[in-house]
């Protein structure tokens, strides 16, 4: 599909990007700033939003609901015990730690995640522990192990969620299928979740720039009458930028589902299949990735997150728009049947039990790699290497 004009229609337009929202609140507030009479400081008091989604009503909390000084004061008595310092318990642990949190980690000793904790400022018996150790010192556990080892180590972690403590997830994973997982919490706990959209190398990298990943809360449990409460203070201090409200059972249901459909599976799917048809008719593989990959990363998709897909149709030319617009339905009407069948299979419980075995084997990591190196040794990913480097800001 052709849309050169789009780029020079965005070189053109003066409309401010979300990321002017930087600046001010994400939404607009109902939080009312009052300036007392004897301070020229702005007070902003709690807000709860109400926002329009599409015709339905929802709501949401900013960050700027629970600034940074109120997030060290809410949390002032407590230890936040990540367990796991994978993609999330790294992000998430940094951003509490930079939030002014008393942070600590859990993970197995001396292995790949001891020595990446280490070597990014945790320090052995002061902030990083095994994770029994963590587990008994911290009043939040944050559980952000793999869904595979909150399985296999639940039974370490269980003897630690004690009354008084918080059990906290990222996943609705180990709660929902907790036929699979084995994991039911003590009835005397609150059981939250804040899972942000995104990785954890997304989370962290937003954070530091500024910005938020959004995240959806949820609770499960409530014995204190302050679980939601506390959840989205948690999301606020992991970094999220706004949060909404879901279930344990919805988030793990749109998550998998997303991430094996749209979000990852079905669109390499379909780069893959396109490119494979433009080098079989002739086109050159940086003609084939550009018009697959790079068109779409670098202008379009940005283009379509910003304004919606009726902008980006708008701004293209007359004949990608036609064009467009005669073939989606084709597209819808294909991919369907596919996309029913996928959900059908994460709420039975299919995909799980698929995950659950493939990722326990012993032999897990070394396989991934292979199954990695085979996508990175394609010719449409070597392409893609070389035209990256093409980018003017990778010319360095």
């Amino acid at each position: 599909m052709s849309a050169r004009n789009l780029a020079r229609t965005l070189f053109r337009s003066v409309a401010p990007r979300v990321a002017a929202s930087v600046s001010r609140p994400l939404f607009a507030s109902v939080a009312s700033r009052v300036a007392p009479a004897s301070s020229s400081v702005f007070v902003q008091t709690r807000g709860i939003k109400t926002m329009d989604f599409g015709g339905t009503k929802e709501t949401v909390y900013e960050r700027s609901d629970m600034p940074k000084e109120k997030l060290i004061e809410y949390f002032k008595n407590d230890t936040m015990a990540v367990l796991g310092y994978g993609p999330q318990g790294r992000g998430q642990s940094l951003n509490m730690r930079d939030n002014g949190l008393n942070v600590i980690i859990g993970v197995r000793k001396d292995g790949r995640s001891w020595k990446q904790a280490v070597s990014e400022g945790w320090v052995p018996g002061k902030n990083l522990f095994s994770i029994e150790e963590a587990a008994e010192k911290g009043t939040y556990l944050m559980n952000l192990l793999s869904d595979a080892a909150q399985r296999d180590l639940w039974k370490i972690v269980k003897p630690y969620v004690t009354p008084g403590k918080t059990l906290y997830f990222s996943h609705g994973f180990a709660i929902t299928y907790n036929d699979q997982t084995g994991v039911v919490p003590p009835k005397d706990v609150d059981v939250i979740l804040c899972a942000p959209k995104g990785s954890g190398y997304t989370l962290r990298t937003l954070f530091q720039e500024g910005k938020g990943l959004n995240s959806s809360i949820a609770v499960f449990q409530d014995v204190t009458g302050k679980a939601k409460e506390k959840s989205v203070a948690v999301g606020i201090a992991i970094g999220s930028g706004y949060l909404y409200e879901t279930t344990f059972q919805k988030e793990v249901y749109s998550d998998l589902y997303g991430e094996r459909g749209i979000l990852m599976g079905a669109i390499y799917g379909l780069f893959r299949a396109q490119y494979d048809v433009l080098r079989a008719n002739g086109h050159s593989p940086s003609e084939a990735f550009n018009e697959t990959v790079e068109e779409a990363t670098q202008s379009l998709y940005p283009l379509i997150g910003e304004k919606g897909m009726d902008w980006m149709y708008s701004n293209c030319s007359v004949t990608a728009q036609r064009g467009a617009l005669d073939w989606h339905q084709k597209f819808y009407d294909a991919a369907s049947p596919l996309f029913k069948a996928l959900y059908k299979s994460v709420v039975d419980g299919t995909e799980v039990k698929r995950a659950l075995d493939k990722n326990s084997q012993p032999d897990y990591r070394e396989s991934l790699e292979v199954e990695l190196k085979e996508i990175d040794d394609s010719e449409l990913w070597r392409a893609g290497k070389t035209v990256r480097s093409l980018r003017p800001e990778n010319s360095k």
